[in-house]
């Protein structure tokens, strides 16, 4: 059905499926045979089951979890903007585009979108805010809210 949204169309997820994605979530290394051990289930039965989360798009990708300070990124802020109507879907592809930028998210509320930008210090965080997202078209302000300590909870 055009317009049915993809996720709609996959099986719901199962307390096994959990299961396999809590382990996946805690170390996405972790080798189909432990995930299988750790979830109580044969070797074939979670291979199966993480080929399939993968085939709906439940798990997208598999990455690591990095320390922004050990990596050379002293400097994150969460910066908000307003765009101008109809701009998101253009400016999705150009923040996406930006290094710096970690997380984009279009939201409700006083302002349309949210990202997480990392950069190796204040200089060049001012670098992306002002010489890069300020002067897209179609963004109409920005907000700058400065990390100070970064807690993952995951």
């Amino acid at each position: 059905m055009p317009g049915k949204d993809a996720a709609a169309d996959s099986a719901p997820l199962d307390e096994i499926d959990r299961r396999i994605i809590a382990e996946l979530t805690r170390d996405g290394r972790m080798s189909v045979t432990q995930v299988a051990e750790n979830v109580h289930i044969s070797r074939a039965h979670a291979y199966s089951r993480i080929s399939r989360l993968t085939s709906d798009g439940v798990l997208t990708r598999f990455t690591a979890l990095v320390d922004p300070i050990k990596a050379g990124l002293k400097s994150s802020a969460y910066v908000t903007l307003k765009l101008k109507q109809d701009s998101w879907r253009e400016l999705r592809d150009q923040l996406g585009a930006i290094p710096e930028v970690h997380h984009i998210a279009l939201v409700g509320g006083d302002f349309d979108v949210i990202l997480l930008v990392r950069a190796v210090d204040n200089i060049d965080l001012r670098r992306v805010i002002f010489d890069q997202l300020q002067t897209m078209p179609g963004v109409l302000d920005t907000q700058t809210f400065l990390v100070f300590e970064d807690v993952d909870t995951r």
